[in-house]
């Protein structure tokens, strides 16, 4: 349990204004998403709202901004031999990608959306994240597991996007082999969701 001064960043609402709506869909298909709700201990209903949410949410525009998907060992391999230079050039190369990203999928290139994108990329893709708060301090926690390289890429692509739109903001970073905890004042009402 975390501490009382501790908070989770509230993503959006849940209870929002619903809508029964009828599909036909192949019994193959509703079986499948039925044994998986039931692998998940949650219902078909509750399954399919998920893999629509993750479709609006990112799926979507996969294709469109040219994502493909990677097996994670590729990744973990590439990681291991990357020098010092190398995980630089790799951030230069993404950083205009995510910027265009950004622009493509929110509509706007700030902050507040370049963290929600990178959260949504983060979730659609299976690596895990938190977003927690302390006092004026937000703790942003990845967890990718992929080697001690990655997390150094991801430290570093993190102080550079921060750099970007805080200046002046010194933005602290704790890293294993498969975690980074970026640390950064951003103030109590800072909300990724609320823009």
């Amino acid at each position: 349990m975390l501490p009382p001064t501790i908070k989770r960043q509230q993503h959006p609402p849940k209870k929002e204004k619903t809508r029964s709506v009828t599909y036909r869909l192949p019994v193959k298909l509703v079986e499948e998403i039925e044994t998986e709700a039931m692998n998940h201990n949650i219902s078909h209903n509750v399954m399919a709202r998920q893999i629509l949410e993750k479709y609006i949410q990112w799926d979507r525009f996969a294709n469109k901004i040219g994502m493909i998907p990677v097996p994670k060992k590729l990744l973990d391999s590439l990681g291991i031999e990357m020098t010092p230079d190398e995980i630089n050039e790799v951030i230069n190369v993404i950083k205009p990608v995510i910027k265009d990203t950004v622009l493509f999928i929110k509509g706007k290139y700030d902050l507040k959306r370049c963290i929600e994108t990178l959260e949504d990329y983060m979730r659609a893709s299976g690596m895990k994240s938190d977003h927690r708060i302390e006092g004026e301090t937000h703790h942003f926690i990845i967890q990718h597991e992929l080697g001690s390289n990655w997390s150094i890429f991801t430290e570093q692509l993190l102080q550079e996007l921060f750099k970007e739109f805080l200046p002046n903001s010194q933005m602290k970073c704790q890293t294993t082999e498969s975690t980074v905890i970026a640390s950064i004042p951003l103030g109590g009402d800072f909300s990724e969701h609320e823009y």
